[in-house]
């Protein structure tokens, strides 16, 4: 008698309520094994970016999309859209911030993905992506060292975990009180070309991965040609000679992360530069043969701001927590469910309430940290309540894909992306991990 067939679905719901590392591993191994029998790839982005770089097509902007919960659900609605659209550019990612307080470790996230895509029969290249690997300024000026070798151990999990597309974010080092424009940038790009040369020293055989840089820190001040020219020419100082650099530079422009809350729980009308955004982009193609310019904090703008991105020339827009908001607000949600949730960030999260907030306000914006704790329960919900949410959430990805007009590119990614299994092993010290990369089966 033949072998039973593996049920990916089981899989991965035991990989998502896993608590044993161990287990979560061999969950996770399987799932990979899986998915390159079924021709998807984890993949880097990088090529394809950097013909768009060299002016070698246009028109439409790339979806980096943050799965805080649901991530099994949302990530097959994702494929559903993307088969639908005739699309393969699109990334799922998750940054370092929400692999906490989520409760997502890289291995896991990259799994879950998988295993969606296997469920979906999507094949092809899969980009994931580590959004905002951040050092923080504060620990960074007490121990510099210390807080670069933390983030490179979490730059090293994420590579071992499938993450080929790495977004660096040392825009927190930015300092504005100096008045020299490069010295503004100085700590940003000397870290940024660290770090670049850790993932290439590290990065699998035969994978470039795709790196990010960041110039202008989320929800503060707005970034300016001046900045990215600083940024850029002291990286290219910076970084060893002969090696390749970034692919992208994700800039401010008006935008902040979750959008700003008003008292009555609504988020305020953002007025975004595109003006800026379309600079900034021409200047990162036509000067450094980047892809373009990448926008954060995006997903709670107005659905008329949208269809701009791609005509400003935006390469890349990341897209969190509306999504997170139409879970919580879905009338397909459980009203006890979330008062459980809501009474658990009262006592947890009571420290970050600020004098003359309202409760809207504080949940708001504290509520993206009980994801983690009810993970389970969450995913313990009836398969129909759960398809009922993911399915209005379907319908927005569809809306995005159409409005950034990332539709019926399958063939321009297979152009450019060459489709590669990876093997991981790690050295006898355990420290190090080793990539061997091998042709596409």
């Amino acid at each position: 008698m033949g072998r039973k067939p593996l049920d990916v679905e089981k899989i991965v719901m035991d990989l998502i309520i896993s608590d044993d590392s161990a287990t979560k591993k061999r969950l996770a191994k399987k799932i990979f094994a899986l998915a390159y029998k079924n021709g998807i790839y984890p993949s880097s982005i990088h090529d394809f970016y950097t013909a768009r770089g060299r002016g070698e097509f246009s028109g439409f902007t790339v979806p980096a999309i943050n799965l805080r919960s649901m991530t099994y659900d949302l990530a097959r609605a994702l494929f559903r859209v993307a088969k639908t659209n005739g699309s393969a550019a699109f990334i799922f990612e998750i940054a370092k911030s929400e692999m906490g307080y989520t409760n997502q470790p890289p291995l896991e996230y990259s799994g879950v993905i998988l295993g969606a895509a296997i469920k979906e029969g999507y094949s092809g290249p899969v980009f994931i992506q580590a959004d905002h690997c951040q050092l923080n300024a504060k620990k960074f000026l007490e121990n510099p060292k210390k807080e670069v070798e933390a983030l490179q151990g979490l730059i090293a999990d994420c590579l071992s975990a499938g993450f080929y597309n790495i977004d660096i974010d040392s825009s927190t080092l930015v300092d504005l009180s100096k008045k020299d424009i490069k010295k503004q940038q100085e700590c940003n790009y000397e870290v940024c070309a660290k770090l670049t040369q850790f993932i290439r020293r590290i990065e699998p055989k035969g994978i470039t991965v795709s790196v990010g840089g960041e110039i202008g820190e989320v929800g503060h001040q707005n970034s300016t040609p001046e900045d990215m020219r600083a940024f850029m020419s002291g990286f290219k100082e910076r970084l060893r000679k002969g090696l390749i650099g970034i692919s992208k530079i994700s800039v401010q422009t008006g935008t902040s992360h979750g959008g700003v809350v008003l008292p009555d729980g609504s988020i305020a009308q953002v007025k975004l530069d595109f003006e800026t955004l379309k600079d900034l982009s021409e200047i990162a193609k036509k000067e450094y043969g980047l892809a373009g310019a990448v926008q954060h904090g995006a997903s709670t703008l107005p659905v008329e701001a949208f269809h701009k991105f791609a005509e400003c020339g935006a390469a890349e827009v990341h897209l969190a927590t509306e999504f997170q908001n139409m879970i919580y607000e879905s009338r397909h949600f459980p009203n006890e469910l979330k008062a459980k949730m809501y009474d658990w960030l009262k006592v947890n999260a009571a420290s970050e309430k600020k004098d003359g907030e309202t409760e809207e306000q504080f949940f708001y914006k504290t509520r993206k940290k009980a994801l983690g704790p009810f993970k389970k329960d969450i995913m313990g919900l009836p398969m129909a309540v759960r398809d009922a949410i993911a399915q209005d959430i379907e319908n927005k990805f569809d809306f995005l894909f159409k409005q950034l007009n990332t539709v019926n590119n399958k063939a321009l990614i297979d152009k450019y992306i060459i489709l590669k299994r990876v093997i991981v092993r790690k050295r006898e010290e355990g420290k190090e991990v080793v990539h061997d990369g091998e042709g596409a089966d």
